[in-house]
């Protein structure tokens, strides 16, 4: 059976956090606690199960955080997990702002935790919306309208990259704001890369 302990190039999460050291501490002895492996994933605690990620640990300037990378497919009968944002499909979090809170919840956690693996081995996805269920900003439409060529680049590019592009186009209330967005990435799209490439 295999060992599940701490990662020693993890431990540096741990070492440099402040603001959340106790309780991400906390969060990692239950984690482990249900015999994950730990590895660094996106500069954070990432957990998995036989290669799969399962839950995240991270932190932002109001809470700490447990990332269950398929949430969305979780039953959640404690009513814990959070949409971070209406765009995110699959991840949902488990937000805390204390140790007593993390505690007060540990058994509840490890029931997520080895109902998340549960979702991972069944073989389970999330159905993620299609690209083209995305609203199409009016400024990106008239760029297409316009340049046949970068409308084909568009397409051309991966789904994720063409909903990255999508979502950051449509989220200024401002049209101004959104055709600057549009124009300053022509470029980038013309030359097949991601928003975050």
């Amino acid at each position: 059976m295999a060992q599940y302990a701490t990662n020693p190039k993890v431990d540096f999460y741990f070492e440099k956090a402040e603001k959340w050291k106790a309780e991400i501490e906390q969060m990692r002895e239950i984690v482990l606690d249900c015999h994950l492996s730990e590895e660094l994933k996106w500069g954070c605690p990432c957990y998995t199960f036989e290669k799969a990620n399962i839950v995240l640990i991270h932190s932002f300037k109001e809470y700490c955080a447990f990332l269950f990378f398929k949430g969305a497919l979780m039953k959640d009968p404690d009513i814990i997990l959070i949409q971070q944002s209406e765009n995110v499909q699959a991840a949902r979090q488990v937000r805390f702002a204390n140790v007593k809170d993390i505690l007060d919840k540990k058994e509840i956690l490890k029931k997520y935790i080895f109902e998340a693996a549960e979702i991972e081995k069944s073989g389970q996805k999330v159905e993620l919306k299609k690209v083209s269920e995305f609203e199409i900003a009016e400024e990106l439409q008239n760029k297409f309208d316009a340049n046949s060529d970068f409308k084909k680049a568009f397409y051309a590019l991966t789904p994720g990259r063409q909903r990255a592009y999508l979502l950051h186009f449509s989220q200024p209330k401002q049209s101004k704001t959104r055709e600057s967005r549009v124009e300053k990435n022509i470029q980038r799209i013309l030359d097949g890369k991601g928003l975050n490439d």
